[in-house]
């Protein structure tokens, strides 16, 4: 998550692109008619007509369905025939054996690109998920690609931690050194791949949206007679709910000095060392600032000493912190208040009313669900316990 922010999510196919027009910013508010008309345009008809003459040919970039905050680095050209063979080089594969070409040979593959600390591509879960369980007796295979964004999330057990909490019951290619993510040429996460039987990329997508889209490709590369209105309902909650576009002015920031922004602590941030730091008198909107002793580092900060505090200004419905104990198989109690009280009923999922919390695992909390009207308001956590690591906030 290279913070590539307010960029669009991008969607194509190789010979023709498929556009959305949705009202907002995630959310498919086109009827399923228009869709499949311009799947029926931009597919073809019969579908083999789709790939006629591919050889060498490029992937074409769609119509851009605006979705902010995708996460990742600027896009590049994808390959025509994605590098399954490079699924070979896994580091580990988990809920299943290891899958070969030769053993996805006659399947539709689903590749999708996740880190388990993407708050981008846990709002996608839900439909991969109900892909997975609707279409893998029709000859679906989804394999997650876990390509890890910070140091943590490369230790394998942390990965098989998230994928029994998030329920990812589908083979996970573990891409801790990022080799499957170079062999695809991958930017984003999330990224959907859509590869038909013969082993051909026949779509992508970046980001989150263009659900129904997204189901319809995979239902003609299914070789589905038309496009019915039986496609999967999923009900979305917690971390996984989508975001309130309209109301999000906050984009997601780093708490390392290699990628940070507006960091305001009177006199900066002293690098790789222990430092007492202070909140300023006021915050303006998505300034952050630390007070304690905290040791800022290029991938996060770390508290020294107890009872240290962030606080950041934000303007979105959800706050989430990437977070966990410096030290594996330990906890530690936070507080949380906003404009200075217990958030009540902004409690997120891992904070109770009061404020109160533990940190137990290296994961995204969700410390702040505020109900309307979303305003400009100062968020603080304050950790009362030492050794623990701060990484990203990110907004929903």
């Amino acid at each position: 998550m290279n913070g590539a922010h307010n960029v669009r999510a991008v969607s194509g196919v190789i010979r023709g692109d498929i556009g959305s027009s949705p009202e907002g910013h995630s959310s498919m508010k086109t009827s399923k008619l228009l869709v499949a008309a311009v799947l029926a345009i931009a597919l073809g008809a019969p579908i083999a007509g789709f790939v006629a003459n591919m050889g060498g040919a490029q992937p074409m970039t769609s119509t851009e369905v605006r979705v902010p905050f995708l996460h990742g680095f600027p896009t590049v050209q994808i390959p025509s025939k994605p590098k399954l063979s490079s699924l070979e080089r896994a580091t580990e594969w988990l809920n299943s054996p290891p899958l070969t070409p030769a053993a996805l040979r006659g399947k539709v593959v689903l590749v999708d690109f996740w880190t388990y600390t993407c708050i981008n591509w846990l709002r996608t879960l839900p439909y991969v998920r109900a892909w997975a369980d609707k279409y893998r007796d029709q000859g679906l295979v989804v394999i997650g690609v876990h390509a890890p964004e910070f140091s943590f999330e490369k230790n394998v057990d942390n990965v098989r931690w998230a994928a029994k909490e998030m329920r990812v019951d589908y083979p996970i290619a573990v891409d801790s050194d990022h080799v499957i993510w170079r062999a695809f040429k991958n930017q984003y996460w999330p990224a959907l791949y859509f590869i038909d039987a013969q082993g051909r990329a026949r779509h992508h997508h970046f980001g989150e949206g263009a659900y129904e889209q997204s189901e319809m490709i995979i239902a003609r590369l299914l070789a589905e007679a038309g496009v019915g209105d039986d496609l999967v309902s999923v009900d979305a909650r917690g971390l996984e709910a989508a975001a309130d576009w309209g109301s999000l002015k906050s984009p997601e920031n780093y708490v390392g000095y290699e990628r940070t922004q507006n960091f305001a602590s009177p006199g900066g941030a002293v690098l790789d060392k222990p430092r007492m730091y202070q909140l300023p008198a006021r915050l303006r909107l998505n300034d952050w600032a630390l007070s304690g002793d905290w040791t800022v580092r290029k991938e996060s900060a770390a508290l020294n000493k107890a009872n240290g505090t962030i606080a950041y200004r934000f303007h979105a419905r959800d706050l989430h912190l990437v977070m966990g104990p410096a030290v594996p198989g330990t906890s530690v109690r936070f507080r949380v208040r906003i404009e200075g009280q217990p958030p009540g009923a902004a409690h997120g999922v891992d904070v109770d009313e009061r404020g109160d919390g533990t940190i137990t695992e290296q994961r995204l909390y969700q410390l702040i669900r505020q109900p309307k009207p979303i305003a400009d308001r100062q968020f603080e956590i304050e950790f009362l316990g030492s050794d623990v690591e701060i990484f990203a906030f990110t907004f929903g």
